[in-house]
Formats: C-alpha cells, sequence, structure tokens
C-alpha cells in the first residue's frame, strides 16, 4: 500500500513551469483526466490484471490451493509494485523507500506467514518462473501501450518536460 500512497508526492512538472504555463491546467478544468472513461479504462486494467493474476495461476500452473495462493499473492504484490512504478512520472526519495518497503514486507509476509504458504516450494525456480510470467503477462501488454500512447499522443505538460 505504502507505493500507491507515496503517488501524491508525483509531479507532471515543476512548480515553475506549472505558473509560467498556466493553460497546463486546462485539460484539468475540463475534468478530461478525472473522467468517467478514466475510471473505466482503469477498471478495465483491474480486471484484466485480476484475471491473468488468478487464472494463471489457478488453471494454467497448479493443483495444489496452497501453490496457488503463492503464486497468486506474490504475482499480485509485483503487478502492483511494477504498476505504481510504470505510472510514476517524477521519483521521489520517498516513492522509491515505498516500494522498498513494500518488497521487504511482501517478502517478510513469505517468511512469517508459514502456513499459508509453502516454504520449500517457494524457494523453487518453479515458483520464481510462474510468477514471473504471470507477472509479465499482467504488465507487459500495459506498458506496451503506455508507450504507445506516450509516443503517438504526448500529454502537453510532456512538451514543457
Amino acid at each position: 500500500m505504502f507505493p500507491v500512497f507515496s503517488l501524491v508526492l508525483d509531479k507532471d512538472v515543476s512548480g515553475k513551469i506549472a505558473l509560467t504555463y498556466p493553460e497546463l491546467y486546462k485539460e484539468l478544468s475540463k475534468g478530461r483526466s478525472l473522467s468517467f472513461k478514466t475510471f473505466f479504462m482503469w477498471v478495465l486494467i483491474s480486471v484484466y490484471q485480476g484475471g491473468v493474476i488468478m487464472y494463471g495461476a489457478l488453471v494454467l500452473f497448479e493443483d495444489e490451493f496452497i501453490h496457488i495462493v503463492a503464486i497468486s499473492f506474490s504475482s499480485l504484490i509485483l503487478t502492483e509494485l511494477i504498476m505504481v512504478a510504470l505510472n510514476v512520472r517524477t521519483w521521489h526519495h520517498l516513492m522509491v523507500l515505498a516500494e522498498l518497503l513494500s518488497l521487504g514486507l511482501y517478502v517478510l509476509s513469505l517468511v512469517l506467514l508459514k502456513d499459508y504458504f509453502d516454504a520449500e516450494f517457494i524457494q523453487t525456480t518453479d515458483f520464481l518462473w510462474k510468477v514471473l510470467v504471470i507477472t509479465l503477462v499482467s504488465c507487459l501488454p500495459l506498458y506496451i501501450l503506455k508507450f504507445l500512447r506516450k509516443k503517438f499522443s504526448p500529454p502537453s505538460y510532456s512538451k514543457l518536460s
């Protein structure tokens, strides 16, 4: 949860540029950034990623429930950390700390919650490649779409950065 809260520190442009070019606020005043379309795009992304994580762990890979839990939990945490990292425009030291702290808490939970995770399975390369494949399938298409959108339809503030 720490990386999501650290997004409050993210800035599109510096304060000086924002004061110099007040037309940057035009997009915000028209409500394009915070529209129903934007909201439903995030809902669609969430449904896609949730489906990939759950069905990837459930259908494609394992028969044992405790392994499905470990794979899906790990993929979910890594996907969240990657998605926050992809959406940050200006990195702040607290954002880096939040990402590392969340990753550390994830690793700590694997160690401390042994009743919920198979410790032997988590240490195998089988677990590692399954988590990496599911995480890549859930994040890579979204990263490619973001890259293409930034390339062909950049936001107005990116021209000033």
